[in-house]
């Protein structure tokens, strides 16, 4: 049975999170400057002044190569609790084909990227 103990604690809680939650949210607003200079608008790169315009198009191979980085980057992360597991009892032949297979499906979508000319700056 719970107890009007329990609630307490269970609600004190509560206002701990919230609390917590909304005190990085509010202090900023209420320390930051107002000021909004012409500086302010103004665009730049890791803190440098821009040359030219800001509305450049890039090339479909830097968005293609992104995205095939963050594909291959989850992939590998299904690798990370095989290595783990690796050389456990258990593990097998069958294990160890199934693991080649998978990463030479990885490797047959790089070389198709690689044929499709991801890969190649211009």
């Amino acid at each position: 049975m719970h107890t009007v103990h329990d609630f307490r604690l269970l609600g004190g809680l509560m206002v701990l999170g919230i609390l917590l939650a909304a005190i990085p949210l509010v202090i900023p607003q209420l320390i930051s400057p107002r000021y909004r200079g012409a500086k302010t608008r103004e665009t730049y790169e890791c803190g440098v002044d821009t040359i030219g315009s800001s509305w450049m198009k890039f090339s479909i191979a830097f968005y293609l190569f992104a995205l095939i980085f963050v594909a291959f980057e989850v992939d590998i992360l299904y690798l990370f609790p095989i290595a783990l597991v690796f050389g456990e009892p258990g593990l097998g032949w069958r294990d160890l084909i199934e693991i080649a297979m998978f990463l030479g499906i990885l490797s047959l979508a790089i070389v198709f990227a690689w044929r499709k000319g991801v890969f190649s700056w211009r």
